[in-house]
């Protein structure tokens, strides 16, 4: 692709785990994006960087100061800070902070998307490199982010930054842009780490489905109840492990500590959703290795024997699905022998473990500031 000769070099200052992996991988994609988009009088060149991005006294990044410190030092024309760090703007879930003045914009993931996030955030850094650069559009011109038909009717607003230091905010609006945000958080935290994460509760989940699988009263009971009355059990068995989780280890956010009731909505519901994925994980893999050790173990003559029936694979499934259930609910029990530390490890990102940690940081010295008040006025 033939072009100017001019460069501009774009530096990507990603927090450490889900964003810094993005990064590493559309930097390559970034500068063809650019090309398409832009054109080809500049070569773009892309470079990632690594490192905690520090909150300051408000949990906010200060990206002017971070951009004033790390351009001139690293030698890049724009930077764009990646960050798992969920954020509002009057109640609006915020896709992106940019400064145009300083060349810096601050792209926040959650917002961004949680279905094909790769996709949506090529196109994140691709519309902010555009604000940012002198190559992105001629002044007077539309803005070239929401050009394409369906960027047009996308729930995704330009709207002014009430801080002083930056000019504008991409900020999502309405039912969808809530819903994007809460599930954007919900894949952040992972949920899928749950599952290898929480070795007491598996080993009292499998113990339990095990002495299920085994124990002949539990082959008629589940033989007695209907696929429907199965759903009810495991429906049951996995709302009692989450609803254990979130009591035992204090998941719960309140409004008084967190000063508005949609943002407590906001991750009270991004902790319900990822307790119970994780937990669905959880029993789908009991569920397999359950069902692997019945049908090894049990032949399919005696079970026929003590059920009075001949069997197939749905007698098989409905022992296992019974089984399964009880498993997970010894599993919420197990859980307890669990640090809370490292169930908020395995259950939220590392931002989020951060903002829950100065929350009890605060509620700690509000409830010392109380004690010592009481005792003063004794």
């Amino acid at each position: 692709m033939a072009t100017t000769g001019r460069t501009c070099v774009i530096g990507l200052l990603a927090d450490p785990g889900l964003p810094t992996e993005l990064a590493q991988r559309l930097c390559h994609q970034l500068p063809r994006t650019l090309a398409e988009r832009i054109g080809d009088q500049v070569h773009w060149e892309v470079r990632v960087v690594s490192e905690p991005l520090i909150l300051d006294e408000h949990n906010r990044i200060p990206i002017v100061e971070h951009a004033k410190e790390k351009m001139p030092r690293e030698g890049w024309d724009l930077m764009i800070c990646l960050t798992d760090l969920p954020r509002r703007l009057r109640e609006r879930p915020v896709i992106a902070d940019l400064s145009a003045r300083h060349r810096v914009a601050l792209a926040a993931l959650p917002a961004i998307g949680w279905l094909r996030l790769r996709t949506h955030a090529l196109r994140t850094l691709a519309v902010l490199v555009e604000e940012l650069s002198e190559y992105g559009r001629p002044a007077g011109t539309a803005h070239r982010g929401l050009r394409r038909p369906l960027e047009r009717i996308s729930p995704v607003r330009r709207v002014n930054s009430p801080d002083e230091h930056l000019d504008a905010a991409l900020t999502l609006v309405g039912l969808r842009g809530r819903l994007r945000l809460l599930f954007g958080l919900v894949r952040d935290n992972r949920p899928w780490r749950l599952v290898p994460s929480l070795s007491g509760a598996i080993a009292a989940a499998g113990a339990t489905a095990a002495f299920g699988v085994f124990f002949p009263s539990i082959w008629s009971m589940a033989d007695a109840l209907s696929p429907a009355r199965l759903a009810v059990i495991s429906v049951f068995a996995v709302t009692a492990m989450v609803v254990w989780m979130i009591v035992h280890n204090s998941l719960w956010e309140s409004t008084r500590h967190l000063g508005s009731r949609q943002e407590a909505v906001l991750y009270n519901l991004a902790s319900i959703l990822t307790l119970v994925i994780g937990v669905s994980c959880m029993y789908v893999l009991l569920f397999g290795l359950t069902l692997l050790a019945a049908v090894v173990v049990i032949s399919s003559g005696f079970l026929a024997t003590r059920l009075g029936h001949p069997v197939d694979l749905t007698d098989y499934l409905g022992l296992v699905w019974l089984a399964s259930s009880m498993g997970t609910v010894a599993g919420a029990l197990g859980s307890s022998v669990e640090s809370e530390e490292s169930v908020l490890q395995a259950t939220y990102s590392r931002r989020e473990r951060q903002r829950r940690e100065r929350a009890r940081e605060a509620r700690q010295a509000e409830e010392a500031g109380e004690t010592e008040e009481s005792g003063e006025s004794s």
